[in-house]
């Protein structure tokens, strides 16, 4: 998930505009995370079902 869609339970405004501590806090938090945090769970599972299929054809072809 984005931090642009998180609402602060401290202060109500969205974590994306950091108007408390704890929003500025949890934006760089979420920042610093890794590329694929931010990406649909669904799509990476058709990433890794797409992965899994190039495997098998590779496999097949060089039995």
């Amino acid at each position: 998930m984005t931090y642009d869609r998180l609402v602060c339970a401290n202060c109500a405004a969205p974590v994306s505009e950091g108007r408390c501590p704890v929003c500025r806090a949890n934006r760089e938090r979420l920042q610093q995370e890794g590329f694929l945090s931010g990406v649909n769970p669904m799509a990476l599972i058709a990433l890794l079902a797409v992965l899994i299929a190039a495997v098998a054809l590779l496999a097949h072809q060089t039995a």
